[in-house]
């Protein structure tokens, strides 16, 4: 898909980030991170206007909130969603909440508490967290601002933070109905694992990346996925959806350098 708009990396990013809530109706959709919330927040006002989307307080909005200093903004609120309500989304499925592990491997685990043996790390990070049960429960996807070997593991992640599809880990009789991985998004590429047996493959390339450099950045085999194609520019509309949600312009931090959305042959 071809556009004559100019934009960044960052904001090519947002744009593929919103694609993984496409159809996802009433559901809570959680962004962690300025890429995924943003990407979120363009979903909410473009393609899937259901989703539900918190203040990251306790109130429900009727349109996601910009980013940073408010100034003269006022929330429109359309409901009251305290912690044990969001509790209520999560244990039933109804979450999809994007996320930005430290690790990932082939069979979608992923790892965001310490990198090396766990008993000796040579990084700890602030632990698993609430993920052990939101992976368990509920849809995520992942984004990553990196595409490297140090993310894309080849072996196991270091220390199993989130589930994934490797049967080898789920205890006989455990429920995964919930569980699911949408989509990875990242610097150059949006994969998922809707290959054979759940194999990682590249749903998209970003405009002047090749299949051959992610597959180098990655450490196990992927897949071309059958529809492979360009990751889609942003429209005039969406750039400024996107503005309007971050007017102080802190998207332009989140990728190293924000280069232009099109590398230049």
């Amino acid at each position: 898909m071809s556009s004559n708009c100019e934009f960044t990396l960052a904001e090519l990013l947002i744009v593929a980030a919103s694609e993984a809530w496409r159809g996802n109706g009433e559901w809570l959709a959680s962004g962690l991170g300025v890429i995924p919330r943003l990407g979120a927040s363009l979903a909410k006002l473009s393609h899937s206007p259901q989703l539900l989307m918190t203040d990251s307080e306790a109130f429900l909005v009727e349109e996601p909130i910009p980013l940073g200093p408010r100034g003269d903004y006022v929330p429109r609120y359309s409901g009251y969603l305290s912690f044990e309500r969001v509790f209520e989304c999560v244990w039933g499925g109804r979450r999809h909440a994007m996320i930005g592990p430290t690790q990932i491997d082939r069979w979608g685990q992923s790892n965001l508490s310490c990198v090396g043996d766990y008993r000796q790390p040579k990084a700890a990070m602030l632990g698993v967290r609430g993920l052990p049960g939101n992976s368990i429960n509920h849809i995520n996807s992942f984004f990553v601002p990196n595409h490297s070997t140090r993310v894309f593991v080849g072996g196991e992640v270091d220390m199993v933070s989130g589930v994934g599809f490797k049967a080898e880990r789920w205890p006989q009789g455990v429920r995964r109905d919930l569980m699911d991985i949408r989509r990875v998004v990242t610097d150059l590429c949006v994969m998922d694992f809707e290959g054979p047996q759940r194999a990682v493959q590249v749903r998209t390339l970003h405009p002047g990346v090749s299949f051959e450099e992610v597959q180098e950045k990655t450490g196990f085999p992927l897949l071309r996925s059958p529809s492979l194609a360009e990751t889609a520019h942003p429209t005039a509309e969406q750039l400024a959806l996107i503005r309007r949600l971050d007017p102080h312009d802190y998207r332009s931090t989140a990728i190293k350098g924000n280069p232009a959305g099109v590398r230049p042959a």
